[in-house]
Order: structure tokens, then C-alpha cells, then sequence
């Protein structure tokens, strides 16, 4: 009988438990905490969830598919999750970024519009746009909120007979041709099949990958008028060019999170991870708020870190090797993906392939650096 062993349950772990445990496999997952909590790549209170994805035209369906999957957590949990606000991607016209989401709409007949001017001041008037520069509104887009959505998976999962070892770190994975071995300090446990979905303690698990791990800092800044960034009614938004952030409604009213476009300081493991902020980035990112965001006040009134996992390409890793499945380092872009990625987990246990397309993701691809 199969039986599993779901090594993280953050984002994708917590939802491809729920997944599995809904067809009725057997499973286990096991965590270093506990699902919901602050070290990994869930937190920071709200994420971008978009269909016109400047990331690539294969990600559109299944972001489709991550959206019905999103709805049917929201009924099982019995709360929101997903808050349909839209989402607006902003810059220079003839930017890369603004290119390539008019391209991902076009190929995937996205419905889409391209604002200037008086329609885009009308429409979002948090992100006034300076000269040369356009607004793609993608109605499909919207925030979700991370820690009570892995909060939700993992309860999903529990109900339907999965179990979750809880601060219970796994040291080591082992496969043979007849399951796996799970090493954790209480000892070993067997599985017929593995899913590793570490998050950014991947490097520990998959030594040979090359994965990184991130810090990823988020701001948040006080609103000049309350009428702005209204979290019922004002879409997420990407800026792109210079400054480049994410901007994001005010979700629980104390601030508005920006997310600055830097690259991001590579870290030994979450472990290690720096509570504090530097002061030079925080005048970094108030600079941006300053010039862009007129509606805020560009002084912080919070400042957060959290860890993910990188690839050289900014894609995943998800498929299947031998008895193991690999799920992690989606590189700061994974987590609206979570549930289909979940399902996809299911998939690849129960059958060992799956109908969606995933050749983007395939851990044994050749990893190179984007351009």
C-alpha cells in the first residue's frame, strides 16, 4: 500500500498533503515547526496572485488551475483566502516586463487592459504614473493571504487522515528499491514514496542541487489618506523599471507592504537568517516609496525577512525521481501556485506523471541563469 512522507509542510508541502490525503494515499508530513510559521517563504502576511504572468506562458494554466483549487480550500476552511482585487503591472512602455505580460495575455487570450493617462489615475490612483510609462490591469489578479492559507491546507489535510509530525526536523531521506527511510531525532520511519518540499532548508536535502537560499525583506508604510490602498478595492501592483517593488493592499489596515526589487542576499540556511534590516536598504526602499507612491508616508513602520530557495533560472523544481518526488525552490514566485503544484505532488505519487505541463520545472533540466 502506498504511504508517504512529506518532508516541509510550508506552501507546497501543506498543500500537496492535502492533495494526497484527499485521494485517500496514506501520508505523513513532517515539519522543522509548525505550519504557518515565520521562517520560511509563507509569511509576510499577503501575496501576489496574477494570470497575465510575465514569468512565462506555461505557468497560465496552471495558475487556472491553482484558481479553482484556491476557491475549493476557501469552502473547505471557511474563510477567504483570495481576494479578487486585480493586479496592475506598471512601467515604461516599451519595458521587458510590460512586454512580456502583453505577451503571456495575448498567447492565453488574458483580458487585459493597457491604462494611460486620466482612465489610469481614475482607475488606481495609489500608483501614479510618471512620464513614458503604462498600466496593464489584469482583472484575474489579487492577494492572498500566505500563513492562514498553509494554516488551512494543513488543517484540510488533517481532516481528511493525514498526520503532521510537528517540530520534527528530518536529517536525511533515504531511497531503496523497496521505499524510503525518514531520519528524524525520534528515529526512522519507512514510506513507499518521499515528497521533499523543504522550502529554503532545500540545500540540507538536495546537496548536489543548485539551490540558494534567499533572504527576502518586506516594508510596510503608513497611508497619507485612508481612502487609498484599500484592501477590498485596490489591486496589487508590480512596478517595473526603476525603482522596481511590489506594492500591496493595506490587508489588516496597520500599513501598506512593499517588497523592493533588489537582489537578494544569499543566506547559509533559514537558521541564519538576520532579524534586522540595515538601515542603508531601508533608506533604499523609502527613497522608492518617496518617488512613486505619493499616497504613503515614505518612513517604515515595519520591517520583516523571510527565506526562500533559488534556482540559477528563477524556475522550480518539481517532478519525480525514483520513489521521490521534488517540490521546492520556486525562487520567490511559487507560492499562488501552491495548490496546483500540490495536485501535480498527487499526481506524480499515484501514477508517476502527470497531464499538466511542467517541462519548465523538471529537476533534472539544465540549470542555467536567465538572461
Amino acid at each position: 500500500m502506498t504511504s508517504v512522507a512529506v518532508v516541509g509542510v510550508g506552501a507546497v508541502g501543506s498543500m500537496a498533503l492535502w492533495r494526497l490525503s484527499e485521494r485517500g494515499i496514506p501520508a505523513v508530513g513532517f515539519d522543522a515547526y509548525a505550519p504557518g510559521h515565520d521562517r520560511g517563504a509563507a509569511g509576510g502576511e499577503s501575496r501576489i496572485f496574477r494570470t497575465a504572468y510575465k514569468e512565462g506562458v506555461a505557468y497560465v494554466p496552471l495558475l487556472r488551475q491553482a484558481r479553482d483549487l484556491w476557491e475549493e480550500l476557501e469552502r473547505r476552511c471557511g474563510r477567504r483566502l483570495l481576494t479578487p482585487v486585480g493586479g496592475v503591472t506598471v512601467g515604461p512602455r516599451e519595458h521587458p516586463s510590460i512586454r512580456a505580460v502583453l505577451d503571456s495575455a495575448r498567447a492565453c487570450d488574458l483580458p487585459v487592459e493597457v491604462l494611460t493617462g486620466q482612465d489610469a489615475r481614475d482607475r488606481v490612483p495609489e500608483h501614479p504614473l510618471r512620464d513614458g510609462e503604462v498600466m496593464v490591469a489584469d482583472p484575474e489578479a489579487g492577494h492572498l493571504r500566505p500563513e492562514p492559507a498553509v494554516v488551512a491546507a494543513a488543517a484540510a489535510a488533517e481532516q481528511a487522515g493525514a498526520r503532521i509530525a510537528r517540530y520534527t526536523p528530518v536529517t536525511e531521506v533515504r531511497e531503496d528499491a523497496a521505499g524510503v527511510t525518514v531520519v528524524t531525532a525520534e528515529g526512522e520511519q519507512r514510506f513507499t514514496h518521499a515528497v521533499l518540499a523543504p522550502g529554503p532548508w532545500a540545500r540540507s536535502l538536495l546537496p548536489h542541487e543548485p539551490i540558494v537560499a534567499k533572504a527576502i525583506t518586506s516594508t510596510w508604510f503608513p497611508r497619507r489618506d485612508e481612502s487609498l490602498f484599500d484592501p477590498g478595492r485596490c489591486p496589487i501592483a508590480i512596478r517595473v523599471g526603476e525603482p522596481a517593488y511590489s506594492c500591496f493592499p493595506s490587508v489588516d489596515g496597520a500599513g501598506v507592504k512593499v517588497n523592493l526589487h533588489v537582489p537578494w542576499q544569499e543566506i547559509g540556511s533559514p537558521e541564519s537568517l538576520a532579524r534586522s534590516v540595515p538601515a542603508a536598504y531601508v533608506r533604499q526602499v523609502a527613497r522608492a516609496v518617496a518617488a512613486t507612491l505619493p499616497g504613503l508616508r515614505p518612513d517604515p513602520v515595519r520591517v520583516a525577512t523571510y527565506a526562500d530557495a533559488f534556482t540559477p533560472d528563477g524556475h522550480g523544481l518539481l517532478g519525480r525521481r525514483g520513489r521521490t518526488v521534488v517540490a521546492t525552490a520556486f525562487s520567490g514566485h511559487g507560492f499562488k501556485l501552491a495548490p496546483v503544484f500540490g495536485d501535480i505532488v498527487a499526481d506524480l505519487v499515484e501514477s508517476g506523471a502527470t497531464t499538466r505541463g511542467i517541462g519548465h520545472l523538471a529537476p533534472d533540466r539544465p540549470l542555467r541563469r536567465s538572461p
